[in-house]
């Protein structure tokens, strides 16, 4: 009698590295939105496989900690945010370009970064004393430098005013661009460059009629 053949049994297929890079994407998203929501000390790596979908040990399999997590998160918002900001700033616009290029881009990022805004809002200051996250203080030095030589340029070149006091200014835009990361929702009625365009209206016109 002829013998019957073993059904023969096919390895899983291990993911494409598109397939892994985008269940990793998909993961830091996930762990952005809990610590931002939460907070960093207390957001726990069981809490972040909670809400992925997978056991904590799961995790692992991409991640060896939630800080080489964060570090991940923080690190390719600012990696965006420079790109941009670079460009911006190597383009040869004049100083209220330059701002309300500078503006526009950093509404942009809220747009593609919003949990991780979120975070480097709450977090920088704190996780910046740590020797892994001081990358965080040396962005912090180049964005308040290219902020403030913006807005001297335009008080020399006389587009700002005289009298403008630079460094107050520049902590008024900067705290209120980026707070938009706590009510702003990408898809939602208006886009970052209209967002940008009414903020910019009300920076360097004000919103009382002129008489």
């Amino acid at each position: 009698m002829p013998t019957k053949k073993k059904p023969q049994v096919t390895a899983p297929k291990k993911p494409t590295a598109a397939a892994a890079q985008a269940r990793r994407s998909e993961l830091l998203g996930t762990a952005a939105e809990v610590f931002a929501e939460q907070g960093y000390n207390a957001t726990t790596v069981r809490a972040i496989a909670d809400h992925a979908g997978m056991l904590a040990g799961s995790l692992y399999y991409h991640f060896d900690s939630k800080e080489s997590m964060l570090e991940e998160i923080l690190r390719t918002f600012l990696d965006e945010l420079w790109d941009g900001y670079d460009t911006v700033l190597a383009s040869g616009l004049g100083p209220r370009e330059t701002l309300e290029a500078l503006v526009t881009e950093s509404f942009r990022e809220i747009d593609r970064h919003r949990a991780a805004v979120a975070i480097y809002q709450k977090e920088s200051r704190q996780l910046a004393a740590q020797d892994r996250f001081a990358f965080l203080a040396d962005s912090q030095r180049r964005f308040e430098k290219a902020w403030l030589s913006t807005l001297e340029q335009g008080v020399a070149r006389s587009v700002f005013r005289a009298d403008l006091d630079v460094r107050l200014t520049y902590r008024f835009v900067r705290d209120t661009v980026w707070v938009a990361a706590s009510w702003y929702r990408p898809g939602g009625q208006h886009s970052p460059e209209e967002i940008a365009r009414q903020y910019l209206s009300m920076v360097l016109d004000g919103i009382a009629v002129r008489t």
